[in-house]
């Protein structure tokens, strides 16, 4: 009984504000699912009570590991049994073995983790993988990750198609999709060019809207990528906070809003911030649904 009071409390929390008075004159909230990352709940004797105590306190879903991570058998019986969607992956191997890797090796191991993730996202009831496609380095430069990546994506569209998982394109720090000016800077069209070059209706972007904020307004890559957005990471960062907080940043919020609003965004946003306990997890939830949400 006290658990359960205190996950009421919680949930009460971070419930949204149209349940606690919105004003009709407010626009409604966005139409978009709220998940997290599964290894930021640091609670939970087994995946199942993880999983129910996460859906008590309000999240739409959860996203798993792959390859490794989490037993996708555990998790499938625990989002079976609780109610809680798995909405897909994140390929665990994609930073070190990248499949813009120069050696054609490291970039068939890169290739066989990424059929790994795809053929286990379809396995739990996931519509999708997440992947960094390569990095420029020393070893490589943009043209030859953009090239190398390419040619590795292509080799998994077919069983991506035949399951029905998105490969979405994350924008990190990785230094690919960037362009020169006066300094380094990432650039969305070059992103959209390289989605348009793979043209596969399995390809997308995972946009990342905290990981855009250093380099400029997440809210005007929203506008240039447009449909070519399938799902949504959820962080803050500042020049002076780094990563923080959801709001404790510099993103501007309300244009994300509007700009999601403008290209009819509707699909999962997950967030990727410092996790913790339900406390910490209940907190995360109510500040995705006011500053994402609007709510």
């Amino acid at each position: 009984m006290q658990r359960r009071h205190f996950l009421t409390t919680l949930a009460a929390a971070s419930a949204p504000l149209t349940l606690r008075g919105q004003s009709a004159a407010q626009e409604p909230a966005l139409p978009i699912k709220l998940a997290l990352k599964c290894g930021m709940a640091s609670f939970g004797k087994n995946l199942e009570e993880k999983f129910r105590i996460l859906k008590e306190l309000g999240y739409d879903g959860v996203e798993l590991d792959s390859p490794g991570g989490q037993d996708k058998e555990e998790a499938l019986a625990a989002s079976r049994a609780t109610g809680l969607p798995i909405h897909g992956v994140v390929d665990s191997i994609h930073w070190k073995t990248r499949l813009s890797d120069p050696s054609p090796d490291v970039r068939e191991e890169g290739l066989q983790g990424l059929l790994t993730a795809i053929r286990e996202s379809h396995r739990v009831g996931g519509s999708a993988v997440l992947l960094v496609p390569g990095v420029v380095d020393a070893k490589t430069s943009h043209d030859e990750a953009c090239e190398r990546s390419i040619v590795e994506i292509r080799k998994a569209l077919p069983l991506a198609a035949e399951l029905g998982i998105h490969i979405l394109i994350e924008n990190v720090w990785n230094r690919m999709f960037y362009q020169e000016k006066g300094g380094a800077e990432q650039s969305a069209g070059l992103l959209a060019s390289y989605l348009d070059e793979i043209n596969s209706p399995w390809v997308g972007s995972y946009f990342d809207i905290g990981n855009h904020q250093r380099f400029g307004k997440p809210a005007d890559w929203i506008r240039t990528l447009g449909k070519r957005i399938v799902k949504l990471d959820c962080k803050d960062w500042g020049v002076k906070a780094g990563f923080s907080k959801i709001g404790a940043g510099d993103v501007d919020w309300p244009d994300v809003r509007r700009a999601l609003r403008e290209t009819g965004y509707t699909g999962w946003a997950t967030a990727e911030v410092a996790g913790g306990d339900a406390e910490r997890c209940a907190e995360i939830l109510h500040n995705m649904r006011m500053h994402l949400l609007g709510v």
